[in-house]
């Protein structure tokens, strides 16, 4: 479930605390959790709804101003759910991507679950240099370096920022202060072994 940054700003102010979605199948359900930019939110409630039962105050309460401007935000298909929800806390990830002291520890047990990652394709040191190289480096841009889809790698960078290594930026990514401490302890191991 995703929301305009816009939106997180009032979510993360408390002003929003309803979504209305169409889906085939909810993406999110009571109990859950949801990480956002606006942090964590603890998912209260999900129950499909009729379009013609939105309350004012249910309206106001997903950050709009009338009716017509939440129903043009809405897909046209899938049935429509109604979402409550709180901020339950910051975003964990937040504390683990400013974490830029690494012990031997910490870098073992990194490269073992990039290994994984790499697993079936090696993909995760090429794309860290490629963010390396430059802060705003566009999945668009690697996808067509590497030779590989867009949004399946747009995926798979999505598990280098849950390890806290990478941020994402308005345009592009770049690395966190964890992911520069981690390339540079790769590099100087690298370096060490070869001398």
């Amino acid at each position: 479930m995703l929301f305009k940054a816009a939106v997180l700003e009032r979510i993360g102010r408390g002003e929003v605390t309803l979504a209305f979605r169409r889906w085939t199948k909810p993406t999110v359900r009571a109990g859950g959790t949801l990480r956002t930019a606006a942090g964590v939110l603890a998912i209260d409630s999900v129950e499909p709804v009729d379009l013609a039962a939105f309350s004012e105050a249910d309206i106001r309460a997903a950050g709009y101003a009338s009716r017509e401007a939440l129903e043009r935000d809405l897909r046209p298909a899938g049935d429509l759910y109604r979402i409550a929800f709180h901020v339950a806390g910051a975003d964990p990830r937040e504390n683990l991507r400013e974490n830029d002291t690494l012990d031997a520890d910490d870098m073992a047990a990194l490269k073992a679950r990039l290994e994984r990652l790499d697993r079936d394709q090696p993909w995760t040191g090429s794309v860290l240099s490629m963010i390396a190289e430059k802060d705003g480096r566009t999945a668009a841009e690697m996808a067509e370096r590497l030779g590989v889809e867009k949004l399946a790698l747009k995926r798979k960078i999505r598990q280098l920022k849950e390890l806290g290594l990478t941020e994402s930026l308005a345009v592009g990514y770049r690395l966190s202060p964890r992911g520069h401490a981690f390339v540079k302890g790769v590099v100087k191991d690298r370096d060490s072994s070869q001398g």
